[in-house]
């Protein structure tokens, strides 16, 4: 009686351990097919739209070309300022965290924040960053805005990843460069940091693939212009001027312009920069790793 309770039992454990399998291998495979399907989709709607004169030029009705060079740029204004700014603070703030700051409220109220910041919709940000630094701080429509405002909403990005980064570098490394005379400081420059940079690294990557990605914010505050520079001396006056991304010259080309042939050029050109950063990031941190294991 017992035998036949014990093969019945373990038959019900083999069943429900199949069935959950098949659960997961049919989950995997469903958002495998969403991925590819989505890929696909852009890839056939857009790689007609893509060329080099759509990739180098602007787009002009006087000589009738469709180009997103300006927004290219414009883009590449807004991932360099934003991460120029936002890294040293986001990982100085998560040195402090980690290293110098006792256990206690402060840091959970600090922690707390940070964790409310990254939960905030875009779309806050980019209302709070039109009144603020656009309108009290009389920046207006403009690249410089638009950075101010990613900053905060990257902030909390590139601190929670060092902070776990950090916080996976084993104690015995501090305890050693202690026992070995050098300063805390020291410590954290030569050994925690190197250490910790495959973490680091993916938190300012993801950062920039989330800047990338972001519309609702810049559309309050970058604005859409879409000119090109003329020359180096308007290098750093365009700062100042309205500058709209890619993102938003998709949003405007199938809402404002209806024309969805750019906007799925521009979706497929923003579809191979998003796996470009996610290939860079899981390479980069992959050589750190090798690196620091070495």
């Amino acid at each position: 009686m017992i035998d036949n309770n014990w093969t019945l039992m373990k038959h019900k454990a083999h069943f429900s351990d199949r069935m959950l399998r098949m659960f997961i291998y049919i989950c995997t495979a469903f958002s495998v097919i969403l991925v590819g399907a989505i890929i696909v989709y852009i890839v056939v709607k857009g790689i007609g739209t893509i060329s080099i004169p759509f990739l180098t030029t602007e787009t002009s009705v006087l000589n009738g070309s469709v180009g997103i060079a300006g927004n290219i740029v414009n883009t590449l204004y807004i991932i360099v300022i934003t991460m120029v700014i936002a890294t040293p603070i986001g990982v100085g703030a998560a040195v402090y965290l980690n290293e110098y700051a006792k256990p206690g409220r402060l840091v959970t109220v600090i922690e707390f924040a940070t964790e409310t910041l990254s939960g905030i919709p875009s779309i806050i940000f980019g209302l709070f960053g039109m009144m603020f630094f656009g309108q009290t701080l009389g920046l207006g429509y403009s690249l410089l805005t638009g950075s101010l405002t990613l900053i905060i909403m990257v902030l909390p990005l590139v601190t929670r990843n060092t902070q776990e980064a950090l916080k996976t570098v084993p104690d015995s490394y501090r305890y050693g460069a202690i026992g070995l005379g050098a300063g805390k400081w020291h410590t954290i420059r030569t050994i925690l940091l190197p250490s910790a940079m495959p973490g680091i690294i993916t938190g300012v990557i993801l950062a920039v693939g989330r800047i990338v990605g972001e519309s609702a914010a810049l559309l309050y505050t970058a604005g859409s212009a879409k000119g090109l520079i003329d020359s180096l001396s308007e290098v750093f006056p365009k700062v100042f001027q309205s500058g709209g991304t890619m993102t938003i010259q998709l949003y405007l080309s199938a809402t404002s312009e209806g024309d969805f042939e750019t906007a799925f050029g521009i979706a497929l050109v923003l579809l191979i920069v998003v796996l470009l950063i996610n290939m860079g990031t899981k390479r980069l941190a992959r050589k750190f790793d090798v690196t620091r294991r070495t």
